[in-house]
């Protein structure tokens, strides 16, 4: 017997979280997955991280310059992504972000720059716009 998709009424809406990365360290989509989920765990327990429903959308390398010497010219790697959240839970996912500031012992800051109901509008609204 086949499994019938839910309707788009019956599925749980969501939110697209952008936030803005700044580390001392190279980062990969992985490692902030793994950010993410961590923080909220720390914060909240499994019980609750598990109702956010977080996944990682896109992932981008923002403007990290180096010079000839392959340097960077800044003190730091600086990122944008956007993350899914559930609808009514994005205050409490921000709470959890708000909370991380170091991954294996490197330091690490995530602001949350907007928040938009598809993934198409966050990109163009707050990652093209800049």
């Amino acid at each position: 017997m086949k499994l019938k998709i839910l309707p788009p009424t019956l599925r749980p809406n969501n939110r697209y979280l952008v936030l803005e990365i700044k580390s001392n360290k190279l980062l990969t989509k992985d490692e902030l997955v793994a950010i993410l989920w961590d923080g909220a765990i720390r914060f909240y327990g499994e019980l609750e991280t598990s109702n956010f429903n977080i996944w990682v959308m896109r992932f981008f390398d923002c403007s990290n310059e180096f010079d000839k010497f392959k340097n960077l010219q800044n003190d730091f790697y600086f990122y944008k992504s956007v993350v899914r959240c559930q609808r009514g839970l994005e205050e409490k996912f921000r709470g959890a972000l708000a909370m991380i500031n170091m991954y294996k012992r490197n330091k690490i800051a995530i602001s949350t720059i907007g928040i938009s109901g598809t993934i198409k509008s966050a990109v163009n609204k707050f990652i093209l716009n800049e």
